[in-house]
């Protein structure tokens, strides 16, 4: 059975330290190019214009630590929604299986921010110093003033995105419009300006200097993602029958049938290892270091198609389909992690509809467990911690139940701005004629006074003497 090859490219070096080998990343066009820009400048807005957006009198998004509020548009959380991020993190992480056994390493080649970072980093490149062969003629040269020149433009506008995007990343914690002005007057405080140094250094770091070097060796996902491959995962892939004839792959004239040549169709070109921005051979079979981005198969369809040959050389496919059967989109690995994900969604969105704008808790007073009064009532006292984590300033009517008659000063109706969190000491004194047993629960329940919506309850106990 004819699986997708598999070659062992593992350094002969006895040493365990092997030396990068600089790759120069030739520019090609093609579909998946064309789907891939789009998807990363649409990224790139999106990131970088969403910390300007407005709602109401404040930042649509914002992270306020010291607050401990986190405002998303109209919904501002809170620590004790914690549990809902917790929700939103295991999502992603079986939305991310769902897609890798289905499709592979998309979400690596099409919009993981180390790749989107890294094609920006070096289309700069290839625009300040031109071409794959001039880079690479470039660094074989001496230096000299336009070398000097190119080579500093383009590590001008790496650090000059490098620090947009730091202070991009930032503006999500601190308001972008207090940030900027306080960056251009050199007003940021400490841990603003380290924040923005630190993620700025990071992205230059990675997306200028280490590139791939993160996807092989610091990624973790580039080591754990064989385990959700099976026979019916979309991957890149050379098809190794049809590339490699009775005398394998090799050059030749246009219009010269390869078949009569016993050549391949593959006429060794190198053009998919030159657009690779991991540097690896497609044709050497299945390697983790793939990401995915498919640059390879726009080069070899654009050379398919100079030589006037069928396209898909190199193609999206699958172990199945290149065995000559087909793909079987229905299997229970992939049904599996969709219903997973159908199941966490389902309670991340109940979660959230459920949610209530509102926060209660009832503490007795552990100094004692009641008090005699000069009345000859019994009193107990507790201290009721409200807080409104709606947008809207509201009225909040008070109720206790489970005691027939009671005195207590706690206010019948209570007024709270947005986001804001009251603490009102009470007590309730009771006669102990009209208490039966020592211990009696207790409810005190919150409603809404414009709806009479029950907003929350919270459960407690008054505690009366023996006798």
């Amino acid at each position: 059975m004819s699986k997708i090859p598999v070659k062992n490219i593992t350094p002969d070096e006895k040493s365990l330290y092997v030396a990068r080998e600089k790759i120069q990343v030739r520019e090609i066009h093609g579909i998946f190019q064309k789907i891939r820009s789009y998807s990363l400048w649409g990224l790139m807005a999106l990131f970088f214009a969403t910390s300007w957006l407005s709602w109401g009198d404040r930042q649509a998004i914002l992270f306020d630590l010291p607050a401990r509020q986190f405002h998303f548009f109209g919904i501002t959380f809170w620590p004790q929604d914690f549990f809902l991020l917790s929700g939103l993190l295991i999502i992603s992480a079986y939305g991310l299986f769902t897609v890798t056994n289905l499709a592979g390493r998309v979400w690596c080649g099409y919009t993981c921010p180390q790749s989107s970072w890294s094609f920006v980093f070096m289309w700069i490149e290839e625009k300040t110093e031109g071409t794959r062969n001039k880079r690479m003629k470039m660094d074989k040269a001496p230096m000299s003033l336009e070398k000097f020149l190119r080579r500093g433009s383009k590590h001008v506008l790496w650090l000059l995105l490098a620090l947009a995007t730091g202070l991009t990343f930032v503006s999500y914690f601190s308001p972008v419009r207090e940030l900027v002005p306080n960056l251009l007057t050199f007003n940021l405080n400490s841990w603003e300006a380290f924040w923005i140094g630190f993620f700025g250094l990071a992205t230059y770091l990675n997306a200028g200097w280490l590139r791939e070097q993160v996807c092989i060796h610091m990624c973790p996902y580039a080591r754990f993602q064989s385990v959700m491959f099976d026979q019916d995962t979309l991957i890149v892939s050379y098809d190794e029958k049809r590339g490699e004839g009775e005398k394998g792959r090799g050059a030749r004239k246009k219009g010269v049938d390869p078949q009569a040549e016993g050549l391949g169709d593959c006429i060794d070109c190198s053009l998919c290892v030159q657009v690779c921005p991991t540097g690896i051979d497609i044709r050497d079979g299945l390697q983790y270091q793939c990401i995915g981005c498919a640059l390879c198969i726009d080069a070899c369809d654009s050379i398919m198609d100079k030589m006037g040959y069928e396209p898909g050389l190199v193609r999206y496919t699958t172990e199945h389909e290149l065995e000559g059967g087909t793909t079987h989109f229905m299997r229970p690995r992939l049904i599996g992690y969709a219903l997973v994900l159908l199941l966490m969604i389902s309670g991340l969105v109940y979660a959230m509809v459920s949610r209530t704008a509102f926060e209660l808790d009832i503490i007795r007073d552990r100094g004692s467990l009641y008090q005699l009064t000069p009345n000859d009532t019994v009193a107990n006292s507790y201290t009721l911690e409200m807080m409104n984590m709606s947008q809207h300033e509201l009225e909040y009517r008070i109720k206790i139940e489970g005691l027939k008659t009671f005195i207590s000063d706690i206010p019948e109706t209570v007024i709270l701005h947005s986001n804001e969190l009251r603490a009102y000491p009470f007590t309730i004194e009771v006669d102990p004629v009209d208490l039966k047993v020592s211990k009696t629960d207790i409810e005190i329940i919150i409603y809404e006074e414009a709806t009479q919506a029950e907003v929350a309850r919270e459960e407690s106990r008054f505690i009366a003497p023996l006798n």
